[in-house]
């Protein structure tokens, strides 16, 4: 099983997907570091040599930030604006969508499904 980034990669994907499961790897990137690691990216994950997955991880780790190094920096980003006070940083408190939606309706994944109470009835 190939441990690049610490993420146990899956086996029987190919590698160009199967990067994709480290946090901060998409498919673009992936496929520029495959080229830059000189990997056929229609190998499966089972079907790479042990010199293949190092060039990967060298390749991987010396040239992006990734998994806990990338997500300290993006929470470290907000903290910073949720700190100095600007409207982003005070709709990332308040729980609220940060990037201008509509909050009237919609925004159910950032404020939560909401009780409604019917009116009395008499």
């Amino acid at each position: 099983m190939a441990r690049i980034a610490g993420v146990d990669l899956p086996r029987d994907k190919r590698i160009e997907i199967g990067l994709t499961y480290i946090y901060g790897i998409g498919l673009s990137r992936s496929q520029k570091v495959l080229a830059a690691a000189g990997v056929n990216p229609d190998t499966r994950v089972r079907e790479l040599s042990d010199a293949d997955v190092a060039a990967l991880r060298s390749a991987v780790e010396q040239n992006y930030e990734i998994e806990g190094d990338l997500r300290r920096l993006e929470a470290m980003n907000i903290k910073r604006l949720m700190d100095i006070g600007t409207y982003r940083g005070r709709r990332h408190r308040a729980g609220l969508p940060v990037r201008g939606q509509r909050t009237r309706t919609n925004a159910r994944t950032r404020r939560g499904a909401r009780r409604t109470v019917a009116g009395k009835k008499k």
